[in-house]
């Protein structure tokens, strides 16, 4: 079966009532990376849903994290917020400065990626980070921790293979500044965690958003108060002594059970690895969505197993994807299954077959009768209005999402169109003549251009490859390119049998 369906059977066996989550830290753009995560979460509670399971996804945003350090898209005015919780910062404008646009540093990316995820018909209960500091959600757990430091050292150090430095405390409270950086707890005595930085003295209550606890303890105890029984997380996570070991054992300490782990590979560039905000080396949700329709990017994630990586690329792979997706959605996989012949392999992908489809599609997607490559041929040969009366007006986002991929960067070379305008001087006479008699009586369609190309090949023993770079030339002025046959179809006769005078 499907990975996403297999996954909610394994968590059936937990119980009927399942909260799927996935936790991002807002600390630069979102990229199609963070979408692996998200699509993951989001496909294994619809595969439980299918499976008539109460299930709901949420989307935690880390928010209460710290500044980590100057980004390269960042100016040296943020040296004095690292340390900083992100829900405290200020965005930064378009030069990378702190802006008084009263918006967040967290929200200031958070928001784009919140719309990219209703495109793709993600819609999860947002749980901010740093509220829940403040609401007092991390609380109790956070009191465990700080009665039984030793006991959370141990774990970490036994399961890590690491050792803690001698004032580590499973508590980073927020100093004077702001900032996490500098500080060193003194004691606890409930509600409160005692603290120095710079030789001045402070408190943090555990009720409010004046610490945090460390990412090791942070995790395992959101699994507890929000009731989360799977999360997908990436690789990093989930190497031996990873956080998600330390995090079973630490979640046992509070009394809860730990979360079903879900591992997954990285998404990266094709020629530039993997995709990280705070480099910059990225691919925005919004940015892809301006080339990919919703359904093909879901498609993406859907047809790979979690554990396999995935190499993105924008230019002709993203065709062949497309290609891939449109023969699955034209399949009748339910006739194709009562074939009593089928092998168990060939069960199993037809299994698998329907378990992608299922995940790819989008609750108001348009049907279209024009594949994603013919749409790249008729933006470039037709004008807006004649291809609209071909697609239907509920299309205009697949032709406006086209255009800027052929206008933009990642467009491949070999699907580039430019019709000539004039009859290009120096073609085969003979060939030309040939062409220009079989396409003046053939039918005008592919097939029937199809067959005349054949026709003048056999009827007057051109060569196959004299006739071709002959047409392509008269055609496109270049002596090869994408299938000539339906180029041909979306341009008149008269313009054609013109091109081949």
């Amino acid at each position: 079966m499907h990975w996403a369906d297999f996954t909610a059977q394994r968590l059936a066996q937990r119980g009927d009532k399942h909260i799927v989550a996935s936790g991002i830290t807002p600390s630069g753009e979102f990229h199609i990376g963070h979408l692996r995560e998200i699509l993951t979460g989001d496909m294994v509670t619809r595969a439980c849903k299918d499976a008539g399971m109460d299930a709901e996804f949420v989307f935690i945003v880390d928010s209460a994290d710290p500044l980590r350090k100057v980004y390269p898209f960042l100016s040296d005015e943020y040296e004095k917020y690292i340390g900083c919780p992100l829900a405290l910062i200020p965005a930064p404008d378009e030069d990378g400065n702190p802006s008084d646009s009263g918006i967040s540093y967290a929200q200031y990316f958070l928001d784009p990626f919140l719309k990219a995820l209703e495109q793709i018909d993600v819609r999860p209960r947002i749980i901010d980070n740093y509220e829940s500091y403040s609401n007092g959600k991390f609380a109790e757990r956070a009191r465990i921790v700080c009665e039984n430091p030793d006991k959370i050292r141990e774990i970490i150090e036994r399961v890590s293979g690491r050792e803690l430095s001698d004032d580590w405390f499973p508590f980073n409270p927020y100093g004077h500044n702001g900032s996490l950086d500098g500080v060193t707890v003194t004691g606890f005595e409930w509600p409160y965690v005692h603290w120095e930085q710079n030789g001045k003295s402070g408190k943090s209550d555990l009720n409010k958003a004046e610490g945090k606890l460390p990412w090791r303890v942070d995790w395992p105890a959101r699994w507890g108060w929000i009731g989360i029984t799977c999360e997908p997380f990436g690789k990093d996570h989930g190497a031996a002594g990873g956080s998600y070991d330390t995090g079973k054992e630490i979640s046992e300490l509070f009394g809860d059970t730990p979360s079903e782990p879900l591992v997954y590979e990285w998404i990266s560039l094709r020629g530039q690895g993997a995709m990280s905000s705070s480099t910059g080396n990225t691919i925005g949700p919004q940015e892809a969505l301006q080339l990919v329709p919703p359904e093909i990017l879901r498609y993406l994630i859907a047809s790979t197993k979690p554990k396999k990586a995935i190499t993105f690329d924008p230019g002709m792979s993203l065709v062949e994807l497309a290609d891939d997706y449109e023969r699955l959605v034209a399949r009748d996989l339910d006739s194709e299954m009562k074939n009593s012949e089928l092998s168990r392999r060939q069960k199993v992908a037809i299994e698998d077959a329907e378990g992608a489809l299922r995940m790819s599609k989008i609750s108001d997607q348009s049907s279209s009768n024009v594949s994603f490559r013919h749409l790249a041929l008729l933006a470039q040969v037709k004008s807006d209005n004649e291809i609209i009366e071909t697609i239907g007006k509920g299309n205009i986002g697949k032709l406006e999402r086209m255009k800027n991929w052929i206008n933009g960067p990642y467009f491949p070379e070999q699907l580039k169109i430019t019709i000539a305008e004039q009859p290009i001087p120096g073609l085969d006479k003979s060939i030309s003549n040939s062409l220009h008699r079989v396409f003046s009586k053939c039918n005008w369609d592919i097939d029937g251009i199809t067959e005349a190309i054949k026709s003048a090949i056999k009827d007057d023993q051109i060569p196959p490859r004299d006739c071709y770079r002959t047409l392509y030339t008269a055609i496109i002025g270049k002596e090869k390119g994408p299938k000539i046959a339906p180029i041909i179809s979306e341009l008149s006769r008269d313009k054609v049998l013109t091109l081949l005078q």
